[in-house]
């Protein structure tokens, strides 16, 4: 069996780094929450545990906590929280006092073996710090291993036993030299070996599939995006001419979708596809509506229908469908305290599956992020035009209207978010743009085109930086393009007088605006 790293999360805004930062190093990574009983964790049989940071004390009431015979499955390392609870369960002693730590410290190697293997003890090095409690006293059998002016206990480790634990965080990029204690844990103390990859992952998933889907048909809800592209291609490759494409124009597409994903599909990769027309059925689900759960709800139903009524002309014996679900979707579907979980966001994919839906899903990338997915679709020979696309929603440009939607304003933000597009491109900047997008605003505004007053639409633009949508940073567009951006849009798209950019990070504002 493949190493794999378990990483428990104790509700760290840095736990998504943890597992990216060893998916980097080649070695396959899960993030799951501390209710994992430690049956399932030796069932999991992972070849290292990573305990994450997270905001509680541990000695606080009703806080995530674990079980002390976690020790004994696989090497351990806490970070930060996860440090903490490891001194706490192991009689060590932790407190909150003055002597807080936030950001930058310089910090000194005490032993350069094991996570500091290639460090030195004569040169400090600048780690991330983030936490208000510490360790007072380490417990019975552990050595310190470094130290800094405001924590004299900043990692330990136990002197017989591969438990470690550190109180930086080595998994953010502001500790230049935490992905060498990452790997040293990895490759030094698990023994890990790094074959994770694009090619064996799509080795592996072709297997499972295959196996789950016997000589069922299958059909694969295609959207445009990268996601529902990637999980099809890579379908296609596991069960060949059981796979049928559908593909719903559901008339809140991007300009020219339709026609790029029917070239993409029927002539370079020779899988079979079926187009509807259900723009109509959509824009009547669709009237009147104007709370953005509603919307998803209706177009998520609406999707469903319309496969329904398209696997009809396919066959009897569809079983299964194909959707595009991420790793983050997934992560985003529980609690870190292992309580009720949290609901995930209903714009993914197609929205709002319907409770009695009589297809089984196959979900062949809900263990990747998105830049694996993109890594995986040019390893499966998708061409870069659509491996390298912006993310967009399943239900597509109907949240990014912020009112009721209609077939006036879907042209008008078709054509307006189209024009944006091209102007990034041209100005050389898509690649650099992790997503971009126009929402239409239900506001109007005074305006003057020649001499005649105007009251139209404010059209708003997003553009953001990020690795994985997590977190999500806007981006800092040159004066001069997004000038140009906004002269062409008002110039050319009748409707819209006036054009705003939206300078909100993530969090706490989110990529999308519904």
């Amino acid at each position: 069996m493949s190493s794999r790293i378990l990483i428990i999360d104790f509700g760290s805004q840095f736990t998504q780094l943890i597992a990216r930062r060893v998916r980097e190093a080649r070695v396959y990574s899960e993030i799951h929450p501390p209710s994992r009983t430690v049956e399932w964790i030796r069932e999991w049989k992972p070849t290292g545990i990573i305990l994450s940071g997270g905001p509680n004390s541990v000695y606080g009431d009703n806080v995530p906590l674990a079980d002390r015979a976690i020790f004994d499955i696989a090497p351990v390392l806490g970070i930060c929280y996860g440090m903490q609870l490891i001194a706490h369960i192991e009689g060590g002693q932790v407190i909150r006092t003055d002597r807080r730590e936030y950001g930058r410290a310089e910090m000194k190697v005490l032993e350069p073996k094991g996570l500091f293997a290639g460090f030195s003890t004569k040169e400090p090095v600048t780690a991330w710090m983030s936490h208000g409690d510490h360790i007072e006293k380490p417990p019975k059998g552990y050595r310190v291993t470094a130290e800094s002016n405001g924590n004299p206990i900043s990692a330990f480790r136990h002197e017989t036993r591969p438990i470690f634990g550190v109180q930086f965080h080595p998994e953010v990029a502001h500790t230049p030299r935490g992905g060498e204690v990452i790997s040293n844990f990895l490759f030094g103390v698990c023994k890990a070996e790094p074959t994770w990859t694009a090619g064996a992952f799509i080795e592996e998933e072709i297997t499972r599939v295959r196996k789950m889907v016997g000589k069922s048909r299958v059909i694969c809800g295609l959207s445009g995006g990268v996601d529902s592209s990637v999980a099809a291609a890579l379908v296609h490759r596991a069960v060949g001419e059981q796979l049928t494409c559908i593909f719903v124009d559901t008339g809140l597409l991007r300009l020219h979708e339709r026609e790029q994903v029917e070239r993409t599909f029927r002539a370079h990769l020779g899988i079979k596809l079926i187009t509807i027309d259900a723009e109509e059925r959509f824009l009547s689900a669709l009237a009147g509506v104007e709370d953005p759960e509603k919307k998803r709800t209706a177009i998520g139903h609406t999707f469903i229908d319309v496969f329904e009524d398209a696997a009809a002309q396919v066959g009897d014996d569809v079983d299964f469908l194909v959707q595009g679900t991420l790793y983050p979707d997934v992560i985003e579907s529980f609690s870190p305290r292992g309580g009720p979980s949290v609901t995930i966001k209903t714009h993914h994919n197609v929205g709002g599956l319907k409770p009695d839906m009589k297809f089984k899903l196959i979900e062949p990338l809900r263990e990747l992020f998105k830049d694996e997915v993109r890594n995986v679709g040019r390893e499966l020979g998708l061409p870069e035009e659509m491996v390298a696309r912006h993310p967009f929603p399943g239900p597509g440009l109907a949240i990014r209207i912020l009112s009721d939607v209609t077939k006036e304003k879907l042209d008008l933000l078709r054509a307006a978010d189209a024009l944006y597009l091209e102007e990034i491109r041209e100005a050389g900047l898509y690649d650099e743009i992790w997503q971009a997008f126009a929402v239409l605003l239900p506001v109007r505004s005074v305006g003057v085109m020649g001499d005649e007053r105007t009251y139209d639409y404010v059209l708003g633009l997003r553009a953001v930086t990020s690795t994985d949508g997590m977190t999500a940073d806007w981006y800092p567009f040159p004066p001069a393009v997004l000038a140009g951006i906004s002269n062409r849009i008002i110039n050319q798209v009748k409707g819209i007088n006036r054009v705003v950019y939206d300078v909100s990070s993530k969090p706490p504002a989110t990529i999308e605006w519904e």
